[in-house]
């Protein structure tokens, strides 16, 4: 598998560090990993990078992961790339939304670097 562009959206700094660990413990080969902290700053990168994976909390300030995910279809940004929602919540609600909204996947906090493997690994593959 080539080299993969990330992008990651979380309000936690310390989430988005642990994301990409569980990324790189997974197996991808990531060769660079945008960081944004709200839906909007992750609209920013993807207007200034391409990328071939986005990984997006549902619950962030400012402008939460479901928006972002409609935005991101709404402005055409990323055709093509997965987007997988990481969440907090038990709520199906929530789930059945980012799915509906064009979530090609979801994982769960807390979650392991072999849960990744197996909800990201196929998608980027796929991709």
């Amino acid at each position: 598998m080539s080299e993969i562009r990330a992008l990651i959206v979380d309000d936690s700094s310390v989430m988005r560090k642990i994301v990409e660990r569980a990324l790189r413990q997974a197996g991808l080969d990531l060769e660079v990993v945008h960081e944004a902290g709200t839906g909007s700053e992750g609209l920013e990168q993807l207007k200034a990078h391409s990328v071939d994976l986005i990984l997006s909390d549902i619950n962030m300030p400012v402008m939460d992961g479901l928006e972002f995910l409609r935005q991101i279809r709404v402005q055409n940004l990323a055709s093509g790339v997965p987007v997988i929602m990481i969440t907090t919540e038990s709520s199906e609600e929530h789930v059945k939304q980012a799915i509906q909204a064009g979530a090609r996947g979801y994982i769960r906090k807390p979650f392991t670097a072999e849960q990744i493997k197996e909800r990201v690994l196929p998608l980027v593959r796929a991709a």
